[in-house]
């Protein structure tokens, strides 16, 4: 069995990340001939060339793609059991890593994530924003425990469970040319501007999906806050979640129909790799959000 030290593990992602020996050799406090030696011993023990040594630095073989993703994962899991014991020697009894976009972030999780710390003191939550193409990307890949993310998006290698639904609106101006309806259709509103997020949103995706044709999008910017004060200030229209929309409404003098198109109404799921193979506090927190979602 191949053994490999968690230094040269290390070192390999720094190379990888620099592009140079001898850069990684700086950020890692190291002679370059020692940085040299490591990585010569490493191909040596895995039979395989890991690097291209090239004249301007050293560029990833398809070895090197796959060794550099696994020490990747082999680094993040032991610093997570490094910061594991030390919560358990400060009286902590476990903690969970949540990746979740920004829809339940603002919505749901809240008032559901106070209830667990209630219920689970001992039980620390981390958890951190992201869009749904990340979110099932870092559950893919170890880097987080649970996903909470939009269920429109493709995430065939995970298991994923019903949380919560959202229903998308338009929002503009009070004064704007539809706001006196009470509902309305996705296609309706495709002559105006739109204000949306930025491209890797999977929220932005399903409207591009939707519309069949290229939005007006007049601005793209990275929360609902500034899609909703550009909206404010007469830039364009938006489509946003409902229950995102709580205190802009009245602070902007913004107006929002529901949109009447099926798709609108959309799922939010709670991802991970297995559920069975979760530890026990991300089951026990699986279980406390599915509870909490509305039959």
């Amino acid at each position: 069995m191949r053994r490999f030290d968690f230094l040269t593990l290390k070192l390999f992602i720094s190379v990888a990340d620099e592009g140079r020996l001898t850069a990684a050799a700086e950020r890692e406090h190291m002679a370059l001939a020692a940085v040299s030696k490591r990585i010569s011993d490493l191909e040596a023990l895995v039979g395989t060339t890991l690097l291209y040594r090239k004249a301007r630095g050293v560029e990833l073989t398809p070895a090197g793609q796959a060794f550099l993703h696994h020490a990747r994962r082999i680094l993040d899991n032991l610093e997570r059991l490094q910061a594991e014991l030390d919560e358990y020697g400060e009286g902590v009894k476990g903690h969970v890593r949540v990746h979740s976009n920004t829809s339940a972030i603002i919505a749901f999780l809240p008032q559901d994530l106070s209830a667990f710390s209630r219920r689970y003191p001992d039980i620390k939550i981390d958890l951190q924003e992201r869009v749904s193409s990340e979110i099932i990307a870092a559950v893919r890949d170890g880097l987080t425990d649970v996903g909470v993310f939009a269920g429109h998006v493709p995430a065939p290698d995970l298991e994923c469970l019903a949380y919560r639904q959202d229903r998308l609106m338009l929002v503009m101006p009070n004064g704007h040319p539809l706001a006196g309806r009470e509902r309305i259709a996705f296609l309706e509103a495709l002559d105006f501007d739109f204000i949306g997020l930025q491209q890797d949103a999977s929220l932005q995706a399903l409207l591009h999906e939707q519309a069949g044709q290229a939005l007006r999008m007049r601005i793209q910017v990275r929360s609902f806050d500034a899609i909703c004060r550009m909206i404010h200030h007469g830039m364009g229209v938006g489509i946003l979640p409902e229950q995102t929309l709580y205190r802009e409404l009245e602070d902007l003098k913004l107006k929002s129909i529901p949109l009447e198109d099926a798709w609108a109404r959309r799922e939010l799921v709670i991802g991970m790799r297995r559920y069975a193979t979760l530890p026990a506090t991300a089951r026990h927190l699986v279980d406390h959000l599915t509870a909490a979602s509305p039959r």
